[in-house]
Parts: structure tokens; sequence; C-alpha cells
């Protein structure tokens, strides 16, 4: 799953994202593994369809959304579970740029399915617990709504990636087109002060040789 951008103007966050996203189906394809791609954002899938666009299975366009909710997540993960229940995929991994600063934003993959957690050392007196319901009934609710929340996340760290790095990039275009209207003039003013110069010379000349 590779979550993109739908605009550009944003400096090098989509092609970064896409980057690590094609390194990782390459790594894949070349182990025998069969690789199934769900964009979500259309610049993603822009760059991903010239050369992986036979494993690209859905693009998920929000561009007509002014700000993502939590029902657009919930929506791809509800897409991503009937894939896995019809066995399209054993392993989701997803791709998204984890936000750091306005400056720096992080491509990240993110496996969901299997969900990974992190071994930690338990501390305290173990205990039993009963549930009600029981366990299968909570982790039937629980499991789903984490992947929504996991997903809902990586968009709102895109969210905020994206508006970092079109800050960063309109900033360096502003700064550019400032140097190179400085040069632009001091060529413009040179040039022009040359021509000046000669043809006081040619009046002179003329002058004297009358």
């Amino acid at each position: 799953m590779v979550c993109t951008a739908e605009r550009g103007l944003c400096g090098p966050f989509n092609s970064s994202i896409v980057r690590l996203a094609r390194e990782k189906a390459n790594a894949l394809s070349n182990q025998g593994n069969d690789v199934k791609i769900l964009c979500v954002g259309s610049k993603g899938y822009d760059q991903l369809r010239r050369l992986y666009g036979k494993y690209i299975i859905e693009t998920i366009d929000l561009r007509g959304i002014k700000q993502i909710g939590f029902e657009q997540a919930d929506m791809i993960a509800r897409k991503i579970i009937k894939l896995f229940e019809e066995g399209a995929f054993d392993v989701c991994t997803l791709f998204f740029s984890r936000f750091k600063s306005v400056i720096v934003q992080i491509p990240t993959a993110q496996q969901l399915i299997p969900l990974q957690f992190d071994a930690g050392k338990e501390t305290g007196p173990s205990a039993s617990y009963e549930y009600e319901p029981d366990e299968g009934e909570i982790l039937a609710d629980l499991l789903p709504r984490n992947l929504s929340v996991q997903i809902f996340r990586a968009l709102l760290e895109n969210a905020a990636s994206e508006q970092g790095a079109r800050m960063s990039a309109m900033d360096n275009a502003t700064r550019n087109a400032g140097e190179m209207i400085r040069k632009q003039t001091l060529t413009y003013n040179r040039t022009r002060q040359a021509m000046i110069t000669k043809e006081l010379i040619e009046i002179i000349s003329g002058a004297e040789a009358l």
C-alpha cells in the first residue's frame, strides 16, 4: 500500500516514498514472491504505472476530500481486510512519509498484516484476567480498528509531511527565482551600460573626425 500526495510541487516527497516501495517490490520479485500494489494518491500511481502497472490492483483517489478523516482510513482498511480474507495476499506493507520537521520527512515502510509487536520485558507480577466478551470477540473488533487507526495515522503523517515538503520546495523556488532575477538584472544593466558607452564613443569619434 503506497500512500502519496494528490498534487505535486512538493519536492522529492512523492518520489522518495515511491523509491522505497519500488525497492521493496524488486526485492520481493527477486525472491519469487507475487507483488500487488494498492495506491492511495494519484502521484504514486503516476510514477509506478510505468514499470509496475501490472502489479497495481486499485488506486484510491482522495482529491475531492478537503480534510482527511477517519472514515477514509476505515474505508481503506475494509478494502485491505476484504482482500486478505479472499487470500489475495499474506503480508501487507504500508509506505508513507513520517513527519519529523518542516524540512525533514522520513520515508517509512510499516508492516500492517500480520501485526508486528515490539518484544519487551514484562515487569511486575503476572495476573490472570477474565474477559467479557471472550478474547476472540474482542480481537475481532479491535484488530480491524487497529488497522484503521494505523492507516489514519499514516494519512495524517503524510498530509503533514506533504505540507512541510511543499513549504520547503516553494521557499527554495522563491529564493532561486530571486537570485535569478538579481543575476539577470545585473547582466541587463551591464549590457545597457556597455551599449551607452559604445554609442558615446562613436559620437565623440565622429565629432573629432569632423
